[in-house]
């Protein structure tokens, strides 16, 4: 089973982005260990707290390095990424030369009650990722127009053409993250 860091990108307890995450946690129940990342502890980034690092920080840090892979499932704000994503991100790959996102793959999802589903803010996170040693998991993409009753609290899903799309994704994932561990480890 592949140890998972989860990092949803809303902050709010009844989040649909956190209720489609939970959803594909069960999708991938027996493949995956989802690992809820918390970050609403974690300062802003800035480098003078180096000298004595915030234990939200620390323990963001270990979240990272203990897992096998990353999934981001991220709201839009304001056409881009929400600054707690942001703020992980940055934090994960300082101080120089210890970067934690390094050598683990990753992908990104996203829901939103519009019709493009987070397009605009994955696309910014993917040219992010791509910069930080995180190997990304490129198709199926996961764009989630999120409907009221599509998911519940719990990630239950509604709906079975929905179930299957969503499992699809997460089944493109295991495959990526078992291919991405293979060659890892055969390098």
């Amino acid at each position: 089973m592949y140890k998972v860091a989860v990092f949803v990108g809303s902050l709010r307890a009844d989040s649909m982005n956190l209720k489609l995450a939970k959803a594909l946690e069960a999708l991938g129940k027996g493949a995956f260990d989802f690992r809820f990342i918390q970050m609403s502890d974690v300062p802003m980034y800035n480098e003078d707290l180096w000298e004595n690092p915030p234990a939200g920080v620390t323990r963001l840090k270990k979240d990272i390095e203990g897992a096998d892979a990353v999934l981001f499932v991220t709201p839009e704000y304001n056409r881009s990424i929400p600054a707690v994503i942001k703020n992980a991100i940055d934090w994960g790959t300082r101080p120089y030369g210890k970067n934690s996102w390094t050598g683990k793959s990753a992908a990104i999802a996203g829901a939103s009650p519009g019709a493009v589903g987070t397009a605009v803010a994955q696309s910014h996170l993917r040219s992010i990722v791509s910069t930080i040693g995180l190997s990304l998991l490129n198709t199926p993409e996961l764009y989630f127009s999120f409907k009221p009753d599509a998911i519940d609290a719990n990630g239950n899903v509604s709906n079975e053409d929905t179930r299957a799309f969503l499992k699809k994704f997460m089944d493109a994932f295991e495959a990526g993250v078992k291919k991405f561990r293979e060659g890892a480890v055969s390098a």
